[in-house]
């Protein structure tokens, strides 16, 4: 069966699916409930690299998140996002743990990381992809 992302992963390099086990590690280490979209996103495809759209992305593996995380001192710049991928240059997207039950993604710069240069993008993963694979190459 395929899922509603998968029309934008033509050119997007997807992996094995992830484990169940690291993702509740996951949700346990940073205290939230990733959102539903995405974690069927990483079950399936535990991440990837490449272009949707005309725009770059990588999504890090699930067994990634709390090491990258924890390298780029997120809970320190920007407290309450968790990183889960890039754009292969120099921001980051992030979930905005801040909205318990609505985790809205947001694009943040790894240099000079803060709160408040954490730019909404969208308010769920798929709408994410979706919004990625509709661009032009440039967000937001």
């Amino acid at each position: 069966m395929a899922n509603s992302f998968d029309a934008f992963l033509e050119k997007f390099e997807t992996n094995g699916p992830a484990s169940t086990e690291i993702m509740e590690a996951a949700e346990k280490h940073f205290g939230c409930t990733l959102p539903a979209d995405y974690k069927g996103f990483m079950s399936a495809h535990d991440g990837g690299e490449g272009f949707i759209g005309d725009q770059y992305l990588i999504l890090w593996r699930a067994g990634e998140l709390i090491d990258f995380n924890r390298e780029y001192e997120v809970a320190k710049y920007a407290p309450r996002l968790l990183l889960f991928g890039s754009n292969g240059g120099g921001e980051a997207f992030a979930f905005d743990t801040r909205q318990s039950e609505e985790m809205r993604i947001r694009m943040v710069p790894f240099i000079g990381m803060s709160l408040k240069d954490a730019t909404p993008v969208a308010d769920t993963f798929e709408g994410f992809l979706t919004r990625l694979g509709k661009s032009n190459g440039t967000l937001p």
